[in-house]
Parts: structure tokens; sequence; C-alpha cells
């Protein structure tokens, strides 16, 4: 993967979270920001969950209360290097832990 894709798939993955942090029907405010290659979900408690991009290596990085988690691309899906985790399933536990309601982030 190079630079110019690696930037078009990071910014496809920011779209699809902010369009869905724009249709959530929950009752909890979730606020989305994106700066640069920062998003920062920004919950009603204070708590944050900060994903941002690490070019060098190729990585989407998501920053949570519960830890950090660093995904690599493989065969077309964001999974965590460490846990083999798929990126979706570790954001979704987060927001729904620090929101305290079920946030779901798929179609």
């Amino acid at each position: 993967m190079n630079d110019s894709e690696f930037h078009r798939l990071a910014d496809g993955l920011w779209m699809t979270i902010e369009e869905r942090i724009d249709n959530f029907d929950g009752d909890a405010d979730i606020d989305c920001e994106i700066n640069g290659g920062v998003l920062t979900l920004t919950f009603e408690n204070g708590s944050k969950i900060i994903i941002n991009r690490q070019e060098p290596l190729h990585q989407v990085w998501l920053a949570t209360r519960q830890g950090g988690y660093h995904f690599d691309l493989k065969e077309g899906e964001w999974v965590c290097d460490r846990t083999g985790e798929p990126f979706w399933d570790l954001l979704e536990q987060a927001a729904t832990q620090q929101a305290g309601e079920a946030v779901s982030f798929r179609g």
C-alpha cells in the first residue's frame, strides 16, 4: 500500500464514523470532530475516543479509556496488530461503554 492509498482508505474510515455518529438515534450525545488526521469522539461524560493515522506505519490507532490499539489493513479490514480483533468491534465496545448505551457503527 502506498501513502495515497492509505490516506484514501483512512479518509473512508473517518467518513463512515462521522456519518454513523450523525445518524446515531440513541439518547447519548456524541460529538465527532475531525482535525487533520485525527478524529475525536467526545461523550457527554467528558470521555473521549481518539482515532488517528500513523502514516509511516500505514496504521490506524485507536485510543479509548480501555486502552490503545493499532490496526493494520488485512484483506480489506482494519485488524488489531496484537489481538486480531476488527477495528469496528473494538470501536463499538469502547463507544458503548463510554456512551452508556449501545452504539453501532455498522450500516
